[in-house]
């Protein structure tokens, strides 16, 4: 159900909060493409060193998701926001200091990847805090509006981070760019102040943590599996480019934030409409033919056109399955089922980066966007099972 034209405050702190996570998430945007860059050109590592460069941190997330949902529940999601927005800042500086011993490439890489390992860690606080924050705002009837909102502002941050990253990159060099992303999570953490927080749930009983995740394992699944393609982009949709002579290789983050947030925007309230798997399955089919007109590009515009359809077929998947999550919990198990589901996703971009860089080497860069077709297309297959699983039930 979309949001109604009176004045509501609850709506008015949701958008707050997203604009918040926009301005904040640049932190992490403007490094996405620059990362593999920095680690293949100047400090000359291979394609699964780079890979590993992006791909660490999702590991840093996938692991501390739990503690994460945990912490939201039990403490609030507010001092879980604030929380990750100081690691933010941390990530930042470390990956600074990386650039300034550049000359050193080893010492550098283990700097750049402790910096990458408190960004993931600040990531996983940020992303559930936030969605748990907004819920608690708006009431649960709406939470996939929240996750479409809050998806929002992260994947646009990346489509104008990825660009402005590279200006910045191109003008300042490695450390120049992270010292001015620094910047970005302070302010996001001076506007946060004053937002009111919501109750958390402290004396609530808490079954273990792989007990929620048992709920909820399959939609994450289809999660981890549409992952991949936006994985494939963000981590070697560059190097693709330069790889066969094209310009505008700084475009793909671009052309997929302008799909997914155009999708979000105009179709957000979908899954609260017509239920979360229609709207995931159909994704799906649009995320696989984008993952395969990049595979199959002969020019940069078709590829941009692949990036811009992934863009469109990714958006809706997390907010719809999130939605279905969301309905399977007890309220004060929300962000820990949430927390969990998130790290299928953060599975498939962790995962992706160095076996993409692998496969690579081995294959080419092509290669990386005809795995993401094939996995797109699997998750399809797990979500129409689980509209068969449904449809059994309810008979």
């Amino acid at each position: 159900m979309a949001f109604q034209s009176t004045p509501d405050p609850a709506r008015g702190r949701l958008l707050l909060l997203s604009t918040i996570l926009f301005i904040s998430y640049l932190c992490i945007g403007m490094s996405f493409p620059i990362v593999p860059l920095y680690v293949s050109e100047q400090l000359r590592f291979g394609n699964v060193w780079a890979g590993l460069g992006v791909g660490i941190a999702f590991f840093a997330t996938i692991l501390t998701r739990g503690y994460a949902g945990s912490l939201s529940d039990h403490r609030g999601a507010k001092p879980a926001v604030m929380r990750g927005l100081a690691l933010y800042v941390a990530g930042a500086l470390m990956a600074l200091a990386a650039g300034l011993v550049a000359h050193m490439p080893l010492p550098s890489f283990l700097l750049l990847l402790v910096g990458r390992l408190l960004l993931g860690l600040g990531e996983s606080l940020v992303a559930v805090g936030i969605i748990a924050w907004g819920i608690g705002f708006v009431g649960p009837a709406r939470s996939g509006r929240v996750l479409a909102l809050v998806g929002a502002a992260i994947y646009g941050a990346l489509a104008v981070g990825g660009p402005i990253g590279l200006a910045l990159f191109d003008r300042f060099g490695f450390a120049g760019m992270m010292a001015i992303s620094a910047v970005l999570p302070l302010l996001g953490l001076l506007a946060i102040w004053r937002v009111p927080g919501i109750a958390p749930h402290p004396g609530a009983e808490r079954p273990p943590f792989w007990s929620v995740i048992g709920k909820v394992w399959l939609h994450g699944a289809v999660v981890c599996l549409q992952g991949i393609g936006f994985a494939a982009i963000g981590a070697f949709f560059t190097l693709y480019f330069l790889d066969r002579g094209w310009n505008y290789a700084g475009l793909g983050l671009t052309a997929f934030g302008v799909g997914f947030v155009l999708m979000r925007v105009f179709f957000g309230h979908l899954p609260d409409r017509i239920g979360g798997l229609p709207v995931a399955a159909g994704s799906l089919v649009v995320e696989a033919v984008g993952q395969l007109l990049i595979w199959s590009a002969a020019d940069p515009t078709v590829a941009l056109a692949g990036a811009f359809l992934t863009g469109l077929g990714c958006s809706m998947i997390y907010p719809a399955l999130g939605r279905e999550v969301v309905s399977r919990v007890e309220p004060h198990l929300r962000g820990t089922a949430l927390g969990g589901f998130s790290a299928f996703q953060d599975l498939a971009y962790g995962l992706t980066g160095p076996f993409a860089g692998l496969l690579a080497d081995r294959a080419g860069y092509g290669s990386v966007f005809m795995a993401g077709t094939v996995a797109a297309i699997a998750g399809l297959l797990f979500t129409l099972s689980l509209r068969r699983m449904r449809a059994v039930v309810l008979n």
